[in-house]
């Protein structure tokens, strides 16, 4: 049997707007939204990640923080490991899929977009999934937007501002639009 249209884009094929599945996308979204306006008028931090863990469909360590508000468009192709801090604001589309491992901070505005559109205008309706890779240590600084198919390495740093549109090597910092190394952590 032909695999289904969210196990298609975590393997990363592109998805066109004729689809006949493409109506599942939607739907699915629009019920992720109902759970995530729960979560973001939540005050406890158990029942945030009580509900962070129904969006995701897997259990939020309790070592993980969240500060809502968080805007996440699907959320099952969303893992999150332990010790992990997700400040404010922050928006994560994951239909491409999106792995944030252990001691992990993310802060405010943040944007993890594991979708895009091709530029051509005659694909643009097409939805072309990359998995986001967030390694163990990493600090993504405020308003820092992350693009499809990017890996952040081991305790690297990503700079407030900036745009990531290729991997980030472990143990470095990096800032700018877009993104350059400009520093080794020793």
């Amino acid at each position: 049997m032909e695999n289904d249209i969210f196990e298609r884009l975590l393997n990363g094929e592109t998805i066109r707007p004729q689809n006949p599945e493409a109506s599942k996308l939607l739907e699915a979204c629009y019920a992720t939204k109902k759970l995530t306006v729960q979560m973001n008028i939540a005050e406890d931090p158990a029942v945030i990640r009580h509900l962070l863990g129904e969006i995701t469909g897997s259990e939020i360590d309790e070592s993980v923080a969240v500060f809502t508000p968080l805007y996440i468009n699907y959320g099952k192709n969303t893992k999150i490991g332990k010790n992990v801090f997700i400040n404010f604001d922050c928006v994560f589309l994951d239909l491409g899929g999106i792995t944030i491992e252990d001691n992990v901070l993310i802060a405010p505005k943040v944007c993890l977009l594991s979708e895009t559109h091709p530029i051509s205008p005659k694909e643009r309706g097409s939805l072309v999934p990359g998995h986001i890779r967030i390694k163990k240590g990493a600090w993504i600084g405020a308003g820092a937007i992350i693009l499809p198919g990017v890996t952040i390495g081991e305790n690297a740093v990503v700079a407030a501002g900036a745009v990531i549109s290729t991997d980030v090597p472990a143990n470095t910092v990096v800032a700018g639009i877009p993104a350059r190394i400009i520093k080794a952590i020793q």
